[in-house]
């Protein structure tokens, strides 16, 4: 290593520099020589900017130095994938709705490299304040890598250690790589150094941009052609399979393909952009985190997905049961949101127990239409209104859009107004119709509510997975004015101090990627 380090100024992407040297104070020993050969798309990010001059391991960069993890000379490989606010669709995109989601100027920033050895080292910066271990390394033979691979296995395996346990967002992403053929037969490991601005588990998808960040990454070390839907579905993979959670796609498309100050709307049949969807002018999209912790892989997200699928089982039996119905199997291309409100309403609701028990299902169904859960045979699911949300949420969103694209040609408020009314209706169905409200994120949504359109406040409604986490708010910039007392009035209530998530960013595509190398 070299008593100094050298930056260049920002450039477009793939702009090659002369390395310059400045020298450090005598006492900086952690500094490194340090050249960026490449630049990604938006180099003026603060994140990554202060992640640079770690890697530098310049004093004010605001983490410990990193460059000492990396060897000099091999190419080092910068991303960046935010988290997302999810502001309509949420948890009915595993029933193939239509969702809106906003990349905000929360990220994951990874930097890695090749290592001439079969191990993953992983250094996750910052997590020790957590109470977890921030270092781990792992054989790619523990990982069971090649075609076959078994992801309960690796998952299981991954997880025997609570306290390196996160590191089946990272580690696992490669069970995937290499189980789905991207790298069927991986030759050498990397070394993984990541920091992040997400608090984990405010619902704002910390875990999809860990796995958005260390597939895109992984992309570049392994000279791989991968898209950024391909990133995402992988990812999406490793969400399902390594880590356990049954999550839909909704965050690591977004993570991956969001655009900087645009909703992205995305058709969940599979996974088709439906449009970059620019804010109107004078509307704001910010994140209350309440500081209550909720988990998708928790037992009431789950639940909930498992009775809309039964549901879905439930309708498929009743048509295929009438004797002049040629269906296909499942009905609807496999997803709810397929079935209008109406049709819902008049031909299916009635069919649907409110709830059943697992063991009644299993017997009179067959297997669950779903390939991430399973029908536990002891337990009780609600069923009608599990299956009620996500085929009205479905319908309020295609309205949502709508408010918007005509606040956006007009300029009028009444649209914005509207488009809020719907925040609002899909955070009751939340609570009241899938049960995955909370006494936080429902006094804040009471609050915004009564003070209203005059306050500034649209709509709001809680995020994603629900059951805690962060609310959604739209409004315009008259609310600014009260968000301050509002985080005063939740901390007395709740005893939980807030956070407010107020800007925007590039998804790790449209943010590119920087090379580096240490000298």
């Amino acid at each position: 290593m070299f008593p100094g380090y050298a930056l260049t100024k920002l450039a477009p992407a793939g702009t090659v520099f002369t390395k310059t040297t400045t020298f450090l104070p005598s006492d900086s020993v952690a500094a490194v020589a340090l050249e960026r050969i490449s630049s990604p798309e938006h180099a003026d990010l603060n994140d990554y900017l202060a992640f640079e001059r770690a890697l530098a391991g310049q004093p004010d960069a605001g983490h410990a130095p990193l460059g000492g993890y990396f060897e000099p000379g091999t190419p080092i490989f910068v991303v960046r994938a935010p988290a997302r606010l999810d502001c309509m669709g949420g948890i009915a995109d595993y029933c193939g709705a239509t969702v809106c989601e906003y990349p905000l100027d929360r990220a994951v920033i990874m930097a890695m490299q090749a290592r001439p050895d079969r191990k993953l080292e992983i250094h996750s910066i910052g997590l020790e304040a957590e109470g977890l271990n921030p270092d781990l390394t792992i054989s790619l033979d523990d990982l069971e890598i090649g075609s076959g691979t078994d992801y309960r296995w690796v998952r299981d395996r991954l997880k025997m250690n609570q306290e390196s346990s996160w590191a089946a967002y990272v580690a696992g992403a490669f069970s995937v790589l290499s189980g789905e053929g991207v790298l069927p037969d991986i030759q050498h490991g990397v070394t993984i150094v990541f920091t992040s601005t997400i608090p984990s588990g405010s619902g704002i998808s910390s875990s999809a941009a860990v796995e958005v960040a260390t597939i895109t990454a992984a992309n570049l070390v392994y000279n791989r052609n991968l898209d950024g839907m391909q990133v995402a579905r992988l990812a999406q993979m490793a969400e399902n399979h390594i880590v356990g959670a049954p999550c839909g796609i909704m965050d690591q498309v977004t993570s991956a393909l969001g655009r900087s100050s645009h909703l992205l709307c995305l058709d969940c049949q599979p996974h088709e952009i439906k449009e970059h969807l620019p804010i109107p002018d004078g509307l704001h999209l910010i994140g209350f985190n309440t500081n209550v912790k909720h988990s998708v892989g928790g037992p009431q997200y789950t639940d909930v997905r498992i009775g809309a699928f039964m549901g879905l089982g439930i309708i498929g039996s009743y048509l295929s049961n009438r004797e002049s119905n040629s269906l296909e199997v499942p009905p609807f291309g496999g997803y709810l949101c397929n079935v209008s409100p109406m049709e819902y309403h008049t031909a299916y609701r009635s069919i649907l127990p409110q709830s059943i028990q697992g063991s009644t299902f299993l017997n009179d169904h067959g297997a669950l239409p779903d390939t991430v859960t399973t029908v536990d045979p002891h337990r009780s699911y609600m069923v009608r209104s599990r299956v009620s949300h996500p085929i009205y949420e479905h319908a309020r969103v295609q309205t949502f859009i709508d408010h918007l694209a005509s606040a956006h040609r007009t300029g009028l408020e009444d649209f914005l107004i509207m488009a809020g009314r719907l925040m609002y209706a899909s955070d009751w169905s939340y609570a009241h119709r899938c049960g995955l409200g909370s006494p936080e994120t429902g006094w804040v949504v009471r609050q915004i509510r009564k003070l209203g359109a005059e306050a500034g406040f649209y709509g709001a409604k809680i995020t994603g997975g629900g059951s805690g986490g962060t609310v959604a708010i739209a409004g315009n910039s008259r609310m600014f004015e009260h968000l301050e007392q509002l985080v005063e009035r939740y901390t007395l209530y709740s005893g939980h101090t807030p956070e407010l998530f107020t800007g925007s960013s590039p998804g790790a595509c449209q943010f590119g990627h920087a090379v580096y190398r240490i000298e």
